[in-house]
């Protein structure tokens, strides 16, 4: 397994990927321990922290497997008013823990787009230090050149899975291709994009989820997000399970296996990987992932935001989360990263944003 290893992300093609995420119990201590070490080597120790304020689960699409789909009836839909999220953003950068806030939402392209670019410029008054990562679906490039001019650092968009055919069953408002035009486009604006999928979709193969971490690659994320895929139960693939429901080994080892490909990506321990182990974001930060994400959204509305089922922390209270992240970190012998922690390709050579609008 060890001569398996590259020296560079690039050198990885699809034919060296795969044995990684077949990679048996025996290998798997060398896989991780290679993974933790390119992570250590180009992300150092300490590890950004990224407060996410979901700040509406209204959506206007029907995703298959999404708790907040549009047809979802169960959900008490909610708004946060822009006063409450000045408010919670405010909370954020008193703490001086998180660098970010992350701001998500349903998709709902059109009526929103000029109230979230005031917000995001009253947060920018409100927390100049604070970075801003929106993840709000699908838009036009004016409507991101209009959201980056207000003062947003990152936009988060998943593409989900790398195959057209299953990315079109399971997302029936929209299509793979419009998904990369709105990466592109990103990009193409100088905002630091973050893209992902989910891990184990129905129907999807090992190769799929080589060919997901290669896109990735393509890109050259700046953040890379990616979690096990579980279907809500009030949602039509609610008794399809995850493929590798069998092989749970198989989550982290993707983690592993994105970070030899992705060396300088952000790759955050996400939120699904505590649903689906108790340890779970602690696993995924021992095995490449460098970012952890913990909740700010206040506790009235985060039952209400429940994508998958299990979703830890719905109880708790933001500053709790912030206290057990502080306390997680400690127990890994990991230090909190100061500031923002923007891109760790911004300070290479190899990128340089453009910024044309």
């Amino acid at each position: 397994m060890e001569n398996s290893f590259p020296h560079h992300g690039k050198t990885l093609t699809r034919e060296n990927l795969l044995p990684l995420l077949r990679a048996t119990d025996a290998d798997l201590s060398a896989l991780y321990a290679r993974a933790d070490a390119v992570r250590r080597e180009n992300c150092g120790d300490a590890v950004p922290i990224r407060a996410i304020l979901e700040f509406s689960n209204v959506c206007a699409n029907d995703c298959l497997y999404c708790g907040i789909r549009a047809s979802n009836p169960d959900p008490i839909r909610y708004q946060m008013a822009a006063a409450d999220i000045r408010a919670a953003a405010r909370q954020i950068a008193g703490e001086e823990i998180a660098g970010t806030i992350v701001l998500q939402a349903g998709e709902t392209p059109g009526a929103s787009d000029d109230a979230i670019a005031a917000l995001i410029r009253d947060i920018k008054t409100d927390c100049p230090a604070l970075a801003i990562t929106l993840s709000v679906g699908n838009r036009p490039r004016h409507v991101y050149a209009r959201w980056r001019d207000a003062g947003m650092d990152r936009y988060l968009l998943r593409f989900e899975t790398s195959d057209a055919a299953l990315f079109a069953r399971l997302h029936p408002a929209g299509t793979l291709a419009e998904r990369l035009r709105c990466l592109r486009d990103l990009q193409a604006l100088g905002v630091q994009t973050g893209g992902g999928f989910m891990i184990g979709l129905p129907g999807e193969t090992v190769e799929t989820l080589a060919d997901n971490i290669l896109l990735c690659r393509e890109f050259d994320f700046d953040m890379i997000g990616i979690g096990p895929y579980i279907p809500h139960p009030g949602t039509p693939l609610s008794h399809a399970p995850n493929v590798y429901a069998d092989d749970p080994d198989m989550f982290f080892r993707a983690i592993a296996v994105l970070r030899l490909a992705t060396p300088l990506a952000h790759i955050p321990a996400t939120t699904a990987f505590d649903a689906l182990f108790s340890d779970g974001r602690d696993r995924a930060l021992q095995c490449g992932a460098n970012v952890f994400m913990p909740n700010a959204t206040p506790r009235p509305y985060r039952r209400a935001y429940q994508l998958y089922p299990g979703k830890p922390c719905v109880d708790e209270e933001a500053l709790n989360c912030s206290r057990c992240v502080q306390h997680r970190l400690h127990t890994l012998g990991r230090p909190i990263a100061p500031g923002p922690s923007h891109s760790l390709k911004m300070k290479s050579d190899s990128h340089v944003l453009n910024p044309d609008s």
